[in-house]
């Protein structure tokens, strides 16, 4: 009875053993990917932001809501790449003017580790575009180290340097900042009067974007909890003169936003250390004991 109780746990102790690398090394990375069938809502606020109303011809000053809807493309989402399609939608609170600004853009990326991928009709309001870095998000197992990340609002890829650790509703966080140079984003013409000029007609300008963004991303995960965009961006004419703002403002994300990403991050985080930690651990562990006991009971001289 013994000799037999001893191959049972002996062969057990074996599967427990072979399966704690696999857990960790096969079966987790496998379930370590970002989704196609990605749904959900961001909310950013931006105080005392100044834009140019293109109704009124004039520089207005409000609070604005920033609404990021992201939404998966399933059937685009093939092999090892996602596809999803991002609307940032924005409105005037203070003036009462609802969708002073939307924007569109169309990604790629690796499911796993979020880089940019260049297919399926990637673009930024209809226009095609090069991606480049991290897009949404940063990959599994963050390090403290720069990463490119993608900016929407200029179509280019900058760094963002890793400056520290933060804990945000007891979630520890690693930090990054980005800072973006004056960059022309768009070129066209607007009337001179407008600009404050005293000539007359319409003449060319440029809008140029500068900025800094600052991300906190939950390190297993790759997920960021909270995000701040200093955006300052202005009309120049050719001369390179500063005309008017476009655009200055600082946008972010809502403490609901923060609050409801903090439980949702903590969960999947929770799920992929139970998967890649918890289980192998256990499992060699408890493999381990088992084969030592039924060594024992083969060992064992019989009754």
């Amino acid at each position: 009875m013994r000799r037999g109780t001893g191959f049972v746990l002996i062969g057990i102790g074996a599967f427990l053993i072979v399966l704690a690398p696999l857990a960790k090394f096969v079966i987790a990375p496998a379930l370590m990917k970002y989704p196609a069938d990605q749904y959900g809502e961001t909310h950013l606020s931006a105080e005392n932001a100044q834009y140019f109303s293109i109704g009124d011809l004039k520089v207005l000053t409000g609070n604005l809501d920033i609404t990021v809807t992201t939404r998966g493309d399933v059937a685009e989402s093939k092999g090892d790449h996602v596809v999803w399609d991002q609307v940032t939608a924005t409105n005037d609170i203070t003036n009462n003017k609802p969708l002073i600004d939307l924007t569109e853009f169309r990604s790629a990326f690796n499911n796993k580790n979020g880089v940019g991928v260049n297919c399926c009709g990637v673009n930024i309001d209809k226009q095609p575009v090069q991606l480049d870095g991290q897009i949404f998000v940063f990959p599994f197992g963050v390090e403290k180290k720069t990463y490119k990340v993608f900016s929407s609002s200029t179509g280019k890829a900058y760094d963002a340097r890793y400056v520290g650790e933060d804990t945000i509703d007891g979630l520890q966080v690693y930090k990054f900042e980005q800072t973006i140079p004056p960059t022309t984003v768009q070129t066209l013409s607007a009337p001179a009067s407008v600009l404050g000029m005293t000539q007359t007609g319409d003449i060319q300008v440029n809008r140029v974007y500068d900025g800094v963004n600052t991300f906190w991303v939950e390190p297993t995960t790759g997920a960021p909890v909270k995000e701040t965009q200093q955006r300052h961006e202005v009309l120049k004419t050719t001369d390179g003169v500063e005309r008017m703002p476009a655009f200055i403002g600082t946008a972010v994300f809502t403490p609901q936003t923060v609050a409801d990403g903090v439980k949702d991050i903590k969960e999947q985080a929770g799920q992929i250390k139970l998967i890649s930690t918890t289980v192998p651990l256990v499992a060699l562990i408890l493999g381990i004991v088992l084969l030592g006991v039924g060594a024992v009971l083969l060992r064992a001289p019989r009754a």
